[in-house]
């Protein structure tokens, strides 16, 4: 089994590579190969990647390579987790909307739509290239904002799934606070990839018993502070949101704080840098300890889990990814890409029924749906216009005269990546 991943050269990497190299009976990589335009990083990533795999006992090749033709030929699955614009591009995604007194987020709001100009028709471009090359490959996609890319890549008629950490790393929490195994936990995780809400938590199942009441009962106050939210705000949810809902739930909050501290993207920069001197020690052949604060957390666990299901080697029979609605959530678009549990397989992704959605949730999935939309024709097509009405639409924005200043800043600050402007 042949796997390519598409930004390689990412810090990321070394957790990705730790679960092939851990979990190798689930998923027999034979050969894994990181691609990336990067080369000194790439020789970094990829030393580290032969390390760890090396001391694991793990008998797969790992390759490096430049050539996204090279790597993706013959690959049975090609996973995307790049990042157009480097930490340079994220850190203006969350600064220029927080002088508008709008939320700077690299997948929310002004800056999400920033970057989903930047990433899809990039992503497009190695899509159409993975397909002339290996018609039959999968592609797994980890580049935010996730939800727009699946859609992108779906719309094209690429074989693709979209995968997220939110739901896995909230499964591992809720695990370890009913002492139970993750396997143990089955998740009703409904909405949009980075709006999403666990509606039950169940034991053993789909049908298994929903523990979410006790859960919240509990440790409601644990739950409450992981997420920056207070505690009564989930009692009266009565479910549990994923934490990009605080910047829907505490907009104003969040950009009064945005204001007052370094940004994420300044904090990430200087941990990569530090990351790859660590990756550089040839006495290093684990994956540090400092990934840990990078985020991605469980990252390797669903992308094997998602691999091995999906090239018929098993996997988790249900696992969240993005995929069509096609009528799971009956007042979405049959073309709109949900997150949601699915069965997955070697056809693809299968939705599983989704219970009746509480209008307190339902009317911002829409709301958010629709920026969506109108989010992937601007992507696809460009122009002002488009920019403007993706802004406009959407819910953290909604006012002409922010929406008119957000976008003359984006298409400032974005121009070299955007063939139109």
């Amino acid at each position: 089994m042949k796997l390519t991943v598409v930004g390689g050269g990412s810090t990321y990497t070394p957790e990705l590579v730790d679960g092939f190299a851990r979990l190798r009976d689930t998923l027999p990589v034979e050969e894994l190969v990181l691609m990336d335009p990067a080369q000194d990083r790439l020789e970094l990533v990829g030393g580290l990647a032969r390390r760890i795999f090396a001391r694991q006992d793990h008998t797969g090749r790992i390759t490096t390579t430049t050539s996204l033709d090279e790597a993706v030929d013959g690959a049975d699955a090609v996973l995307l987790q790049l990042r157009v614009g480097g930490q340079a591009a994220r850190q203006q995604d969350e600064t220029w909307p927080l002088e508008c007194g709008c939320v700077g987020q690299e997948t929310t709001g002004a800056g999400g739509l920033a970057k989903a100009l930047r990433t899809v028709p990039v992503v497009l471009d190695i899509a159409d290239r993975v397909r002339r090359t290996n018609p039959r490959a999968w592609i797994i996609d980890f580049t935010n904002p996730v939800g727009i890319v699946t859609r992108a890549l779906l719309q094209a008629g690429h074989k693709a799934v979209g995968l997220c950490n939110v739901a896995i790393g909230l499964q591992r929490k809720f695990a370890a606070l009913l002492s139970v195994a993750p396997s143990g936990i089955h998740l009703d995780h409904v909405g949009l990839n980075h709006l999403t809400w666990e509606t039950a938590v169940r034991l053993g199942g789909p049908e298994g018993e929903d523990v979410l009441p006790k859960l919240l009962g509990e440790h409601g106050d644990r739950i409450a502070a992981d997420l920056r939210l207070p505690r009564p705000l989930l009692d009266t949810l009565g479910v549990v949101p994923s934490y990009y809902l605080r910047y829907y739930y505490a907009h104003d909050e969040v950009v009064r704080e945005l204001g007052t501290k370094p940004s994420r993207a300044a904090e990430v920069a200087e941990m990569e840098r530090r990351l790859l001197t660590m990756y550089a020690d040839p006495a290093l052949d684990e994956k540090p300890e400092l990934l840990g604060e990078r985020g991605g957390a469980f990252y390797s666990e669903a992308a094997v889990d998602l691999a091995a299901a999906l090239l018929g080697g098993g996997g988790a029979p249900y696992q969240v990814v993005n995929t069509y609605n096609r009528g799971t959530i009956p007042f979405l678009p049959d073309d709109a890409v949900i997150e949601v549990q699915a069965a997955v397989g070697t056809k693809g992704a299968a939705p599983l029924p989704v219970h009746p959605v509480d209008p307190l949730y339902a009317g911002l999935m829409a709301d958010v749906t629709a920026y969506e939309h109108l989010a992937l024709e601007a992507a696809l097509h460009g122009g002002r216009e488009r920019v403007f009405r993706a802004l406009l639409s959407h819910p953290l924005i909604g006012q002409y005269a922010y929406a008119e200043t957000l976008t003359d800043r984006l298409i400032a600050h974005n121009r070299e990546h955007l063939a139109w402007a």
